[in-house]
């Protein structure tokens, strides 16, 4: 009957809430049979010669009490449904986001951002509803037969029997339907995350698509998807469809059942017409609660089907350093006094590989002292970026060690790591909302006349004074600003941040030539008061390092100042000469 212990046991807090539900849901049934009981003994009177005034008024008053209280009753379960509910929202949604923070983009390899969207969104919806409605429906529907066939059988035990008898023709039907539903719903999930994916893609590249005449294909791409979308929607609705159908004839069957048996008692003098007129009002009873269990079992199990999505994202294996799982395994650092305030970052024999077997980063070594400029560079491909995840913590390393101011580098929780370093990259979001809003994420409890200075370091504050200053909107993937705008407005976001180490992973990539300078001299100025690792395959900007390190297909190839690598005449040398022949080039061409 789709009790997921994993899931109950996540939603602790629910638990509470549920037990109080499915009693509210039975004191009000209580209401209803004192109800039926008191009209029906009142009905009794009235055939048996007479009902007094006295007695009707008794009645009414009983009546209006009790519809009172099962009002308020009712009302408190309806609180205690919501109550649920926001629980389970707020959790569940909360865990997916933790959990999004700790791997970051590593989702993509198992789940595509669509599917992330939909089991975030809708498939929490419909969890809230499993919580909130089928899991205290469920309980009360076990509850109220057995209450119902206690007190019936007082008046007549057989008709009692028949009726408890019908009640599990609900739940096995609900059983049987389920294993069909479940490959059903497994295969409607999946056409409707193809769907979204295809949706997501193709808004994302919808200029692409205009400028190669290309949105007409990819406009019949989805209406295919489209259509298997909706063959699959119309066989879960008909099996909706159905299955409510059955449970309506064993619910009406069953009731009639106990209007039959009722009426047959009665005729045969065994039960008085109170008694026969009651049990056949409240043979629905028996009923009632499981078929509307079975109204909220398909919500419930495309909830199932989404807690299993979700399950599969939470247990992704995380590559962070946790403090808890830390153990004697891993080795000390050992550290050289004369050196311990010296050498900040150093990694030995360091081996890294997305794939086993198939290292991207193969034994490599270095030390990067405090304060110092280093520059990692090399052409697209040699590892230059990887190395950079590797420091921030984004991928474990297989083998060496790697240590950060003399700590093992495994030693420092994910939050110590950011505090302790921050990367820039080409790929730095802006997000949807004011200047403001964008600048306070390095840090919240900042002035305004330090977000201005901020803004002037990356020379953007005529810019934006010209506009609404620090009110100034950022539109969504901030395409409001050029992309050198928004290089330098994400710097000065990573300057208010203020780490000891700062990473710039090709910040200087595919802008104005403008930015790129701004963007250097800030570098170089940086590299006073931080320990500042420029990853680059433009070599023009290296040139003022303290150490430049040379890739090449994952290994360490050259090391040492621009001036000793241009003496040693290596592929430093050839790559740093080409590119100033190029832009040589380029420059007498453009005049």
């Amino acid at each position: 009957m789709m009790i997921n212990k994993r899931l109950i046991n996540e939603m602790g807090d629910t638990k509470k809430y549920i037990k109080l539900q499915v009693f509210l849901q039975w004191i009000a049934l209580l209401c209803n049979i004192v109800m039926v009981f008191t009209l029906t003994s009142l009905l009794q009177k009235a055939i048996n010669g007479g009902a007094e005034t006295g007695e009707i008024i008794k009645t009414a008053i009983i009546s209006i009490v009790v519809m009172a209280i099962r009002h308020v009753v009712m009302y408190k379960e309806s609180v205690c449904s919501w109550e649920s509910s926001k629980v389970v929202k707020s959790k569940l949604r909360h865990m997916i986001y933790e959990k999004l923070l700790k791997i970051g983009d590593k989702y993509q390899g198992k789940f595509s951002t669509s599917e992330i969207l939909q089991v975030s969104a809708e498939g929490v919806e419909q969890l809230e509803i499993y919580f909130s409605k089928y899991l205290p429906q469920l309980f009360y529907s076990l509850l109220a037969p057995m209450t119902l066939f206690v007190l019936v059988s007082f008046m007549s035990l057989k008709t009692a029997f028949v009726l408890f008898i019908c009640v599990p023709l609900i739940p096995i039907s609900i059983i049987r339907i389920q294993k069909f539903a479940k490959k059903l719903l497994a295969k409607y999930w999946g056409s409707y995350v193809q769907l979204g994916d295809h949706f997501l893609d193709n808004m994302q590249g919808l200029t692409t698509l205009k400028v190669y005449q290309s949105d007409e294909f990819k406009n019949e791409e989805m209406n295919v998807d489209a259509e298997n979308f909706r063959r699959i929607t119309m066989k879960v609705l008909t099996m909706q469809l159905n299955s409510v159908t059955l449970m309506d004839l064993i619910a009406y069957g069953g009731s009639a059942l106990g209007v039959v048996f009722a009426s047959l008692e009665f005729a045969q003098g065994n039960i008085e017409f109170s008694q026969a007129l009651a049990i056949i009002l409240l043979s629905a009873e028996f009923f009632i609660p499981l078929r509307l269990l079975g109204s909220f079992f398909h919500i419930a199990m495309n909830g199932m089907a989404a807690s299993e999505k979700m399950f599969r994202l939470i247990d992704m294996e995380e590559d962070s350093n946790v403090e808890k799982e830390y153990s004697n395994n891993v080795k000390e650092v050992s550290v050289d006094k004369n050196t311990e305030d010296k050498i900040y970052i150093s990694g030995e024999n360091i081996e890294f590989g997305y794939e086993e077997g198939k290292n991207v980063i193969k034994g490599i070594s270095f030390e990067i002292p405090k304060n110092s400029f280093v520059s990692i560079v090399g052409e697209s491909g040699c590892g230059k970026s990887t190395l950079a995840s590797i420091l921030m913590g984004y991928n474990k390393i297989n083998s060496g060690k790697l240590s950060i101011k003399n700590r093992n580098a495994e030693e420092i929780s994910t939050d110590e790591k950011m505090k302790l370093m921050t990367m820039v990259s080409f790929q730095n979001y802006l997000f949807k909302g004011t200047v403001r809003e964008n600048l306070l994420m390095g840090r919240d409890d900042i002035k305004d006349d330090k977000l201005l200075d901020a803004l002037k370091s990356v020379n953007l504050y005529e810019f934006f004074s010209t506009l609404e200053g620090l009110e100034t909107k950022i539109a969504e993937q901030a395409s409001n600003l050029s992309g050198g705008q928004r290089q330098r407005l994400c710097i000065a976001r990573a300057l208010l941040h203020d780490s000891e180490i700062y990473i710039f992973d090709e910040a200087t990539s595919n802008i104005d030539v403008e930015s790129e300078e701004i963007i250097v001299d800030l570098i170089k100025k940086l590299k006073r008061e931080k320990t500042v690792i420029q990853i680059t395959h433009r070599l023009a900007n290296v040139v003022e390092s303290d150490e430049i390190y040379m890739m090449d297909s994952g290994n360490i190839i050259e090391k040492g100042t621009h001036s000793e690598l241009m003496e040693k005449k290596g592929r430093y040398e050839k790559m740093y000469t080409a590119q100033k022949e190029l832009e040589l080039y380029v420059r007498e061409e453009a005049m």
